[in-house]
């Protein structure tokens, strides 16, 4: 999504949002992240500091934080953003400046560092070999379902290196181990991890 994206091209047109659609991502974030607190979401997401949306090609929406006061950056800084009716996604330098946020998250193993860096879709054996892992399935329940948002780890790295969308539950990944995984979004070193800011 973000490969070779490039803020000066890309960009089509930006608004500040309405505070009723910034309580509606807060809500979303909530629920397709549910170890995330109110507080933690206020911190993100003022409530006084409208965020601003900025359209990326015809169905991405790139949502932007505008600077603070004790803001280190002079531009709006990307933060989240979605693909059409898509769930709402962490940037990856959001992640990594909120280590203690608990996104939903998966690892892989060491084999597909490269290719996910690469910005390779993850592959089922990636994630079900030794060293990749996923939230345990419940009774019935898988414990990631298809089109869940999620942040995507390394075996033995701290930080993550990718953002992406499951393309089937993690049950069903489990059983088939066969095909892609996790569609990725963002990764490490694509255009929107090398934007900090947005003039």
């Amino acid at each position: 999504m973000f490969k070779r994206f490039d803020p000066d091209n890309d960009i089509s047109t930006s608004t500040s949002i309405k505070a009723s659609v910034q309580r509606g991502i807060k809500s979303s974030l909530m629920e397709s992240h549910p170890s995330i607190t109110e507080e933690q979401l206020d911190t993100l997401i003022p409530k006084k500091l409208p965020l601003v949306q900025y359209k990326v090609g015809p169905h991405l929406m790139l949502y932007c934080r505008p600077p603070s006061e004790d803001s280190t950056v002079s531009g709006n800084e990307p933060i989240i953003f979605q693909s059409r009716d898509g769930p709402i996604l962490p940037t990856l330098r959001l992640v990594h400046q909120y280590p203690d946020l608990e996104f939903r998250r998966v690892t892989v193993d060491q084999g597909a560092i490269p290719f996910v860096l690469g910005g390779a879709n993850i592959m089922c054996p990636g994630l079900t070999n030794p060293g990749g892992e996923m939230p345990e399935d419940e009774e019935g329940r898988p414990g990631l379902e298809k089109g869940d948002g999620v942040v995507i780890y390394a075996e033995g790295k701290e930080y993550a290196l990718a953002v992406g969308v499951m393309t089937m539950s993690s049950a069903e990944i489990r059983t088939k181990n066969k095909g892609t995984g996790i569609e990725v979004a963002h990764f490490l070193g694509d255009g929107l991890f090398q934007t900090s800011d947005i003039s």
